[in-house]
C-alpha cells in the first residue's frame, strides 16, 4: 500500500527521517534555523531513546561521541556558528572511527553573521574543518523528501564505513515544508516490522567485555607510528568510499552547451533557470552534487569538449574549487555566486549564461 504524503519543513523532515532509521541518541543546543530539528527530537525522542538538550555545542558533540563509543545510532544538529563550536570533537569523532550523524542547517556568516540562507560551510563540510587529516560523508538535500530520505541513508553509510556522516542543507531547505511520504528505506523493511538495517553486534563497541577482550576506543596514539598507522587505515576506508559512493544528478547534459553546477535550494533556483531557457530553445543542463564529499567525478568526464560549465553558489567559490579539480582544465568554467544571505535568482542566471554564449 503506498503511504500518503504529509507535509512537512526541511528540518522536522530530518528529525523523522533520524528516528525512521533508528536513531536512539539526540544532543543539540538551540540555534536558528535549526530549532525545529531539536523541538522535534525533543517530543518524539524519550519515546525511541533519549534526548538530551546539552549546555553546550561543545557538550553535545562529546556526548555523541559518548553514545556513539557505545554502539548507539547518535546524532546531532546545528548551524554555521554552533557547528563551528562543535568540530574539535567531530575530529576526534573522526579519529576513533566511530559512527555519528551531524547536521548544518547554514545561516549566512561569517562569524555570528545572519539567519538568512547560505551555503558558505562548504570547505568546513568537505575539507574537514578541524585538525588532521580526515573527512566526513557530506550529504546535500535539494527538498524535503530528499531531506528525510538521505537523513536515513546517513546512518547507515555512518555504520558501514564508520565515519561521521554530515547532512548540508541551509535555512530555506530546514524551513521550507512539501508534501513528504515518509517511506522506509528498502533495507529496513522486515515483514510487517520496521527494523533499523544495521542492528548487528557493533565488534568494536564499547558495551561491556564479559567474555570477550576488552574493547579500546580512542583518537590518542603516542607510540611511535602509531598515528601514522591509524591515519593510513582512515584513508584506506576514504579511498574505497570515494570509489562507492558518489551520488549526483544530471538534467539535459547530453546536449547542453552550458552546463550549470549547483547543489542543495541553489539547484532548485537553477532547475527553474533552465525550464525557462529550454522553453527558449537554449540547450543548458545541470549537474547537482548530492554527496558533496566524496565530490562527483563521473558527471565531468563529457565527450563534448566545447561545454562550458556555470558554477552557482550561495558562496563566493568553495564548490568552485572541486569544479575545478573535477574539470582538470579540460572546459571553460564560469562562476555566479552571493553570500551573507544573498541568493542568485533566476534573471541573474539567465543573464549570466547569455554573456557566456555570447563570449567566443
Amino acid at each position: 500500500m503506498v503511504k500518503a504524503k504529509i507535509l512537512i519543513s526541511g528540518n522536522e523532515a530530518i528529525a523523522q527521517g533520524a528516528i525512521q532509521a533508528g536513531c536512539s541518541f539526540y544532543a543539540g543546543y538551540p540555534i536558528t534555523p535549526q530549532n525545529e530539528i531539536i523541538a522535534y527530537m525533543a517530543k518524539q525522542m524519550p519515546k525511541k531513546g533519549v534526548f538530551i538538550q546539552a549546555e553546550s555545542e561543545l557538550a553535545a558533540i562529546n556526548m555523541v561521541y559518548g553514545a556513539s563509543a557505545a554502539g548507539v545510532r547518535a546524532m546531532t544538529s546545528s548551524s554555521s556558528p554552533g557547528i563551528s563550536l562543535k568540530q574539535e570533537g567531530i575530529s576526534y569523532i573522526a579519529g576513533a572511527r566511530l559512527p555519528a550523524v551531524i547536521v548544518n542547517i547554514m545561516r549566512g556568516g561569517p562569524g555570528l553573521g545572519n539567519i538568512a540562507p547560505a551555503q558558505s560551510d562548504y570547505f568546513q563540510a568537505t575539507r574537514g574543518g578541524g585538525h588532521g587529516d580526515y573527512h566526513l560523508i557530506v550529504l546535500a538535500p535539494g527538498s524535503v523528501q530528499e531531506a528525510y530520505d538521505l537523513t536515513q541513508l546517513s546512518f547507515d553509510l555512518a555504520d558501514k564505513y564508520r565515519i561521521p556522516v554530515m547532512i548540508l542543507g541551509d535555512g530555506i531547505l530546514g524551513q521550507m515544508m512539501e508534501p513528504v511520504r515518509l517511506s522506509v528505506l528498502g533495507s529496513r523493511c522486515s515483514g510487517k516490522h520496521q527494523v533499523p538495517s544495521t542492528q548487528h553486534l557493533k565488534d568494536w563497541a564499547l558495551t561491556g567485555c564479559k567474555g570477550r577482550k576488552p574493547n579500546i576506543v580512542k583518537s590518542f596514539f603516542l607510540r611511535e607510528g602509531a598515528l601514522e598507522e591509524a591515519n593510513l587505515k582512515l584513508q584506506r576506508n576514504y579511498e574505497i568510499i570515494r570509489k562507492k559512493e558518489e551520488r549526483f544528478e544530471c538534467l539535459f547534459t547530453s546536449d547542453a552547451k552550458v552546463i550549470l553546477v549547483a547543489y542543495g535550494t541553489m539547484a532548485r533556483i537553477a532547475k527553474s533557470a533552465i525550464s525557462q531557457l529550454r522553453s527558449a530553445g537554449k540547450k543548458v543542463g545541470l549537474i547537482r552534487p548530492v554527496s558533496l564529499w566524496p565530490f562527483p567525478q563521473k558527471p565531468f568526464n563529457l565527450k563534448n569538449k566545447n561545454v562550458k560549465y556555470l558554477v552557482l553558489e550561495m558562496s563566493y567559490g568553495q564548490m568552485l574549487e572541486d569544479v575545478k579539480l573535477a574539470v582538470c582544465g579540460r572546459q571553460r568554467i564560469e562562476f555566479l555566486g552571493r553570500s551573507g544571505g544573498g541568493v542568485p535568482n533566476e534573471q541573474q542566471i539567465i543573464d549570466k549564461i547569455r554573456i557566456i554564449s555570447e563570449k567566443s
